[in-house]
């Protein structure tokens, strides 16, 4: 049973899943979306987490924010508090497309609360972007049909992709400006340093997701993040940019060998084991 809570005006509007006691997972969306990208996969992870979801600002049903509300550490900030609110104390984070920099955001701000990082098609520095999104303007927004909006999003997925109506209803109600601002800051975040280099510097459990077929990043770009110490790269043959949307199952099958693998690393190095790690 999805459990909403009913922000306040500057809150991030946030659902959860699953066994409150269960370990925490965090699932943060990309740029265009919400909260509702991740719900194929919550049933298939819930049998052992409690699932956490949120909905970035201007998205879902997260409020707008003021600037500078949509740089990428402010987002993460947010997001850690909303953990706070919740009473979360550690969590594996994962994170798709641009929701991989929040992640990252909150790791490097908040080290103490991100166990892990599962980032999903995230790309791990500019030049590597084959596909931006398109510009459209306010005006146009409003007025955009299903048809467009289709066409608008068919570069997140592999060639034939049937994009549902929930998709294209998410879309079209994602604020424009919001929308604008957050897809600015990714940018600004990975030319800032490249994701690859951060998460080094984090020394965080790493796996990365990424469709061999994505339209919006360079594929082979996925390649980078074997350069962070002891991740796990693997690429999903057949998918694009969206693997949770594309194969939910084979996507939370991975998920959860990751947060099992980091379970028996956390049971081996706990005092209580008798094997703590020196």
């Amino acid at each position: 049973m999805t459990r909403h809570d009913h922000p306040a005006p500057d809150h991030l509007s946030v659902r959860q899943d699953g066994p409150p006691g269960r370990p925490a997972l965090l699932l943060v969306h990309g740029s265009g979306a919400s909260s509702r990208s991740w719900a194929p996969l919550v049933p298939l992870l819930t049998a052992s987490h409690r699932v956490i979801r949120v909905d970035l600002p201007g998205h879902g049903r997260s409020a707008p924010s003021p600037d500078p509300g949509y740089e990428i550490p402010e987002q993460g900030r947010r997001v850690g508090e909303a953990l706070d609110r919740l009473g979360v104390e550690h969590a594996v984070v994962a994170g798709h497309s641009a929701g991989g920099a929040v992640a990252t955001a909150l790791a490097e701000l908040r080290p103490g609360l991100v166990t892990a990082l599962a980032l999903v098609n995230t790309g791990p520095r500019t030049s590597d972007l084959i596909a931006a999104e398109p510009a459209i303007s306010a005006e146009q927004w409003a007025h955009l049909t299903d048809d467009r909006i289709r066409q608008a999003l068919s570069p997140a997925f592999h060639a034939g992709f049937e994009i549902p109506q929930q998709l294209v209803d998410d879309a079209r109600a994602v604020n424009h400006d919001a929308l604008r601002r957050t897809m600015r800051a990714s940018l600004a975040y990975l030319e800032q340093q490249p994701l690859p280099d951060r998460l080094a510097a984090l020394g965080k459990p790493l796996l990365v997701l990424f469709g061999a077929e994505d339209r919006r990043w360079r594929p082979s770009s996925a390649a980078r993040y074997r350069a962070v110490p002891g991740a796990t790269v693997e690429m999903l043959p057949g998918l694009g940019h969206s693997p949770i949307l594309e194969d939910p199952p084979r996507t939370a099958a991975a998920l959860l060998a990751f947060t099992a693998r980091i379970s028996r690393t956390d049971a081996r190095s706990s005092p209580a084991s008798g094997k703590e790690a020196r």
